[in-house]
């Protein structure tokens, strides 16, 4: 499939110039969601589906289910600590990186970081300086609310996390076609709103909004 448009390379989706990985992060992450790490992208995707068959198809109680891994595991750990000294197993111990200080800090700050960013940023649509950003997100949040209507918060999840693990792989499996169709997409787009804007949007008054600092 040709991956150009009047003559010129498609952009990148996002108008993004790094290749897709670095774009990601660069780091452990990455190599997850895009499947540079096979076992571990597999295993989430294999928990995640666990997770929701469990709770949304079997209908299991979370703090039920909760207790069944705690007497599980604690009667593993009981066993492995009590048998390895006659089976020369070394003692289970809990990864300290899973109670880690600086790693739950980090993570902390890094969701207040984005959660701030996204409110700063819906704070500047809201104010009206860019009228079809507005509606664009408007339209964005009710077909959010209509899907979100449709089922349940554990299998919109679940299919959030879904798609996070493999539209980005396939993404970067068929990059040039996925940036064709895109960019003849905006670009439609845009010629529908040149004229909305000629005949509607200019008579409307926008507010000039506070600026954030």
């Amino acid at each position: 499939m040709a991956t150009a448009m009047h003559g010129h390379r498609a952009p990148k989706l996002f108008g993004r110039e790094r290749p897709l990985h670095a774009a990601l992060g660069g780091r452990r992450a990455a190599d997850i969601i895009l499947w540079r790490d096979k076992a571990v992208s597999a295993s989430i995707v294999a928990g995640a589906t666990a997770a929701w068959f469990l709770f949304e198809i079997a209908e299991y109680h979370f703090l039920t289910l909760v207790c069944y891994a705690a007497i599980i595991g604690m009667l593993i750990f009981f066993i492995w600590t009590n048998a390895s000294a006659f089976l020369n197993l070394p003692v289970p111990r809990i990864p300290e990186t899973l109670l880690s200080e600086r790693t739950t800090r980090q993570v902390i700050l890094t969701l207040h970081s984005r959660i701030t960013r996204l409110v700063y940023k819906l704070y500047d649509i809201a104010c009206g300086k860019d009228l079809k950003m507005f509606i664009l997100t408007v339209l964005s949040l009710y077909i959010a609310s209509a899907i979100a209507s449709c089922c349940s918060s554990l299998t919109l999840l679940y299919l959030v996390v879904l798609g996070t693990m493999t539209l980005p792989a396939l993404y970067e499996q068929y990059e040039s076609e996925v940036d064709h169709l895109v960019a003849r997409g905006v670009h439609d787009l845009r010629s529908h709103f040149a004229e909305m804007d000629s005949g509607v949007l200019r008579k409307i008054p926008r507010g000039t909004g506070a600026a954030v600092k």
